[in-house]
């Protein structure tokens, strides 16, 4: 059997008396979503957009077949950390450590009743083409037009080269210096810039993907904990 949950001080120093309280606020919540649900899942994430990852939040937000919601909690890893207890002595319930170990970087946590198999297929299928930002890799070779070119306004010769692409005004449209048929924008391989995102971007040329990857599960009834990905 899993050790019962119990109120445990939370040691906040070199800290506002304000700040000190809100950080104490936000342990709670943590604690009270660990009560409240019976399961925690550890997530990680790329390309991370708060438009798409709004989709995530309204879905878990629906009340489940017995009316209960989820809860998600995104960044203040170390207070999440320090909610969850990183040590056998520390931890609010039995083998919350082992997630409070894993809780670093580009990650957040999920607090759901939902059956497994709905949670888990969910995330499992959340794939989205995204547009990629500077330092991404580019996976592909991507090529730009002529035509590709001239569809765009005229007004938009001046930002089209400070974005490094060799363009003209000729007869009313952009065009390609020196009778180019086409433009090579980035390699395979390539780590890109802000200004291959931003005409990649102009262009409508999505080459990276939004995607979240659970990590771990711990449940509540018996303290079980559950790699789902390698760490």
């Amino acid at each position: 059997m899993p050790k019962s949950r119990r109120s445990k001080a939370v040691v906040l120093t070199q800290t506002s008396k304000k700040t000190r309280e809100h950080k104490s606020e936000f342990v709670q919540e943590v604690r009270d979503a660990i009560d409240n649900h019976d399961k925690l899942y550890l997530f990680s994430y790329e390309n991370m957009r708060s438009n798409k990852f709004k989709s995530v939040r309204l879905h878990f937000r629906e009340p489940d077949m017995e009316g209960n919601g989820s809860r998600i909690f995104l960044g203040k890893n170390k207070l999440l950390q320090l909610a969850m207890g990183k040590t056998k002595e520390e931890e609010y319930a039995d083998n919350l450590r082992n997630v409070a170990k894993l809780t670093s970087g580009s990650v957040g946590l999920l607090f759901t009743s939902r059956p497994t198999a709905e949670v888990e297929e969910f995330f499992d299928t959340l794939v989205e083409d995204d547009f990629a930002r500077a330092g991404f890799e580019s996976p592909r070779d991507v090529i730009v037009t002529n035509e590709m070119v001239s569809n765009h306004p005229v007004s938009m010769m001046e930002m089209f080269r400070k974005l490094g692409l060799p363009v003209q005004v000729q007869n009313g449209k952009v065009v390609l210096i020196g009778g180019k048929t086409e433009h090579q924008v980035c390699k395979q391989g390539e780590v890109l810039s802000a200004e291959q995102c931003k005409a990649l971007l102009q262009f409508g040329i999505k080459l990276s993907e939004f995607r979240i990857q659970l990590v771990c599960r711990w449940s509540a009834s018996d303290g079980d904990f559950q790699m789902l990905e390698d760490a």
